[in-house]
């Protein structure tokens, strides 16, 4: 394909994928709110197709919007998440009509320009790649909402992970590594956001890090052994966010009987599964879990420096949604990094130890709201990806952030401790 059949297919396969998943709802359950973290998901679908005619269509084609009205409405910097079921959105049937309109409008405009265009933005497909990977978070976020659905839930009928091919037991429970110079970030990525740039010389002192994500099973120990009755493993603001939100375990779990534990999984309650990665924990959950195993949370310099080598695709990682849950440890081996470390990519968003800011040299592209208005200590990064996540967001060098109180997020974390 050359640049302009990639750019189309990419467009056509990421609208598939979102209107696959919106398809089973009904108009209530697409224009309702979930929950006041979330957007109606009727809200999201007609954002992504806004940000599309912004950004396809008036700046790449320089063409009249399809409906330049909406801009205020579906802008999410405007409206925060709890305003957003009051404002006289699209219906569902109105909203479906916008976004095909959109995406025709688009398709036509890229039809129209010149493979090799002189403006910076369309250089090496970046808008394309902008407004595709746009729509794929969007489709990331749109499962955090199917997620937090009332009963019945949603229900899907995905197929099971691929099971282990070998025990993770067999393998060391950390892997040391190495201290010295590498580079971090990138400069090559044509589809990188401008937080990962710009690439730079980092030196790292040695440190171990786990194998593997912490576990179901491991989590449970820490639960069971007084982990959140303990202010002695949780941070002065860690422990009065536990008291105040009543936080005795993680998210959507639910204790049956004195040692075992089910959760709620898309509307589905079934048993927790011992060996996969915990997810659904905040940054303080992790955190306080990292001391009483006396160990840390990576920095996201430790973390992309331990990632070097693993593979960001769907054959080597769990992602792309298709399965709806992680794998247990010990899937996806020849996803490893560089350094034997299992499992950095998918599966579950890695909780570090870092707040969200620029690296030296960092510039604002294309626009101040998609970064920079976020950088300071109110934020912490994670990183990997999780199994939610599509194979064009998940770049070793790709950088994630939220509230260290959020746990709607497929997220989990590892450990790592000092040499």
């Amino acid at each position: 394909m050359d640049l302009k059949e990639q750019a189309a297919a990419d467009l056509l396969e990421v609208r598939r994928r979102s209107l696959e998943l919106l398809d089973p709802l009904s108009d209530h359950d697409l224009v309702r709110q979930h929950s006041r973290l979330m957007s109606p998901l009727a809200w999201d679908l007609a954002h992504v197709g806004n940000y599309e005619d912004l950004w396809l269509i008036r700046a790449a084609g320089g063409r009249e919007g399809v409906d330049p009205s909406l801009d205020g409405m579906y802008d999410a910097f405007r409206h925060p998440r709890p305003n957003r079921p009051s404002l006289p959105l699209l219906s569902p049937s109105e909203t479906r009509h916008y976004v095909a309109e959109v995406r025709s409008r688009a398709l036509d405009v890229l039809s129209s320009l010149p493979l090799e265009s002189p403006w910076p933005l369309l250089a090496d497909g970046f808008v394309v790649g902008l407004v595709v990977q746009h729509e794929h978070q969007h489709g990331e976020t749109m499962l955090a909402t199917l997620q937090l659905m009332a009963e019945p839930g949603y229900r899907p009928d995905g197929p099971t992970p691929p099971r282990p091919v070998a025990s993770a037991t067999v393998l060391p429970a950390e892997r040391l590594i190495p201290g010295g110079p590498f580079v971090m970030g990138t400069d090559q990525d044509p589809r990188a956001y401008d937080n990962e740039r710009p690439a730079h010389v980092v030196d790292v002192a040695p440190f171990w890090i786990d194998t593997f994500p912490v576990t179901n099973r491991q989590y449970a120990e820490f639960i069971d052994d007084g982990g959140y009755s303990s202010p002695r493993f949780w941070t002065a603001e860690g422990w009065e966010w536990r008291q105040s939100a009543g936080l005795e375990h993680p998210e959507f779990w639910r204790r049956d009987g004195e040692r075992s534990w089910s959760r709620v999984r898309f509307g589905w309650v079934e048993e927790v599964p011992p060996d996969e990665p915990v997810q659904h924990v905040c940054w303080h959950e992790a955190d306080a879990y990292a001391r009483w195993a006396g160990k840390r949370l990576p920095t996201e310099v430790e973390w992309e420096k331990a990632a070097g080598g693993a593979a960001p695709s769907k054959e080597r990682a769990n992602l792309g949604g298709e399965f709806y849950r992680p794998a247990a440890v010990g899937s996806y081996p020849e996803g490893a990094s560089r350094w034997g470390v299992h499992q950095l990519i998918g599966d579950v968003w890695e909780w570090t130890a870092s707040d969200f800011r620029g690296y030296s040299g960092f510039a604002s592209f294309p626009y101040r709201e998609y970064s920079e208005v976020f950088f300071g200590s109110d934020y912490k990064v994670l990183r990997g990806g999780s199994w939610a996540t599509h194979p064009a967001v998940a770049r070793v060098t790709f950088r994630n952030w939220d509230y260290p109180i959020r746990r709607q997020i497929f997220a989990g974390f590892r450990c790592a401790r000092s040499e």
